[in-house]
């Protein structure tokens, strides 16, 4: 039995019903669960001694919605997990949907693993989603007062509101965007020389 085969089967055994899908794949497992027993599996994940996922090492959001350029059936937005077990030298990815398009929110792993705090605080700022039970949830990366979620597919490109210093008030202001969309054709060079090149 491979490495690989090993975790599979200590993950069927421990999660048993848990499991909406597992895939073995270039070397590696991905599983989905429900956002019901996301918790209780991020529990037995980390617990179990045939499986000891002592450390989440990445945690993200995923929009869905235009996957691969066509339309999604499922779920809009995903939280994805990347575990270690340094003691079983065996890596794991843990996917959940959130249930809600309109209100993302999933139960919050920062009392299982401490390493998610940031993460989760990254996710909720990039895509929107909240995670129940998170003791400091709040922006990360953009301003307290930016408006929406860049992170998103359907944020605009050149955002909502754009800040500049205005002399005349003496501090930094938002305004709406002042940069006109435009369509960004290359340009083709066709010199015989070009570059120094015959």
């Amino acid at each position: 039995m491979t490495h690989l085969e090993a975790l599979q089967q200590a993950l069927e055994v421990a999660l048993g019903p848990w499991l909406n899908t597992l895939v073995a794949d270039r070397g590696e497992i991905t599983i989905t669960v429900s956002a019901a027993n996301y918790r209780d599996v991020a529990l037995t994940l980390r617990d179990n001694p045939a499986l000891r996922f002592e450390q989440l090492i990445d945690l993200c959001g995923v929009d869905y919605s235009e996957y691969r350029d066509e339309p999604w059936g499922g779920m809009r937005f995903c939280v994805v997990s990347h575990l270690l077990s340094v003691s079983l030298n065996w890596r794991l990815r843990l996917k959940v949907f959130c249930s809600d398009d309109d209100v993302p929110s999933i139960a919050s792993l920062s009392e299982v693993w401490s390493s998610a705090n940031w993460f989760e605080r990254e996710a909720f700022d990039l895509y929107g989603i909240i995670f129940d039970g998170h003791l400091d949830l709040r922006r990360i990366l953009t301003d307290y007062g930016f408006i929406g979620h860049p992170f998103r597919k359907d944020f605009p490109t050149s955002g909502n509101v754009e800040m500049r210093y205005d002399p005349e008030k003496k501090r930094v202001i938002y305004q709406p965007v002042t940069i006109e969309p435009r369509d960004i054709t290359p340009r083709i060079i066709r010199e015989d020389n070009y570059g120094g090149l015959h």
